[in-house]
């Protein structure tokens, strides 16, 4: 029986995490794997703890600092399961995803089928809006142009599609690549630590597999990535270096690690969003 560790962490939004965890435990459960959760709950006030107990108390939960964030948050998750031990496998899962029902089968079907023709990895797992039904996070495909990189959201095929990065809203890794990798960077605050994680799995000639289907529903709510010129410059600047605004510096430490010719074009974009906005504006809006 394979042991796999499900980590989360969340703060203050306890219906989507309690829907989250409905979802999960109404899934098909695969043979031959036994799933555990460890859920940091880093300062909730909302009552999440007490409500997540109450309804699901076969999860571990785990009080955070409550100034972990994201990556924080999952670092502890992750060190707490590896404290029990045991465990073969570890999926990483955003608490404002709803899993479709046949998610952990799909996921371990992938982990089965590249053991066998290649090497375990790591799996990614789609998501899409429930209201557009369109693909909201998942594994990306980079596009290389001089110094310049782009990237496209990959779309789901009928079998595993190789990925260059991905997001950890439904994230499968795999003993293998835990070995190879370690865990989360501790240099990241919040967000970048999924897409340096994945990053890595590539660059280590480690499979990382984006899994047939839609594995869970998740809107993607970030929005602009920049403050408008109507918001004081010193806001833009706050916003600029903030954990979840742009992390200024951790951005330019991922740049840095994987990309380094693009430094200095990222840099000026930075600053050029945050001291001149307009500009920015002009330069962002669709053409025609």
């Amino acid at each position: 029986m394979d042991k796999v560790a499900v980590l989360l962490t969340c703060y203050n939004r306890k219906e989507k995490t309690l829907a989250c965890l409905s979802s999960f435990y109404a899934c098909e459960m695969p043979s031959n794997y036994q799933f555990e959760i460890f859920l940091v709950d880093d300062g909730s006030t909302d009552g999440t703890s007490l409500e997540v107990a109450n309804q699901f108390p076969q999860v571990t939960i785990v009080a955070g600092s409550g100034n972990l964030f994201w990556a924080g948050g999952m670092r502890l998750a992750w060190d707490t399961a590896f404290l029990k031990g045991g465990f073969s496998a570890f999926l990483l899962l955003n608490d404002d995803v709803v899993l479709e029902p046949d998610c952990l089968t799909a996921l371990t079907n992938t982990h089965t089928n590249s053991i066998t023709h290649t090497s375990p990895g790591i799996y990614i797992g789609a998501t899409a809006d429930a209201e557009t039904g369109k693909v909201s996070y998942g594994g990306y495909k980079l596009t290389r142009n001089n110094f310049l990189i782009s990237s496209q959201l990959v779309l789901p095929s009928d079998i595993p599609v190789s990925c260059d990065y991905a997001n950890a809203n439904i994230l499968f890794i795999s003993s293998y690549a835990l070995e190879k990798l370690g865990k989360l960077d501790s240099r990241y605050t919040h967000s970048l630590a999924d897409y340096d994680y994945t990053r890595r799995a590539p660059e280590n000639n480690i499979p990382l597999l984006l899994v047939p289907g839609i594995l869970g529903l998740c809107k993607d709510d970030h929005g602009n990535n920049w403050k408008t010129g109507n918001v004081s410059l010193k806001k833009r600047i706050e916003y600029l270096k903030s954990p979840k605004g742009l992390a200024y510096g951790e951005y330019l430490y991922y740049l840095k690690k994987h990309y380094p010719l693009t430094v200095p074009y990222y840099f000026t974009m930075l600053w050029l969003k945050t001291l001149f906005p307009f500009l920015w504006e002009l330069f962002k809006r669709p053409k025609g």
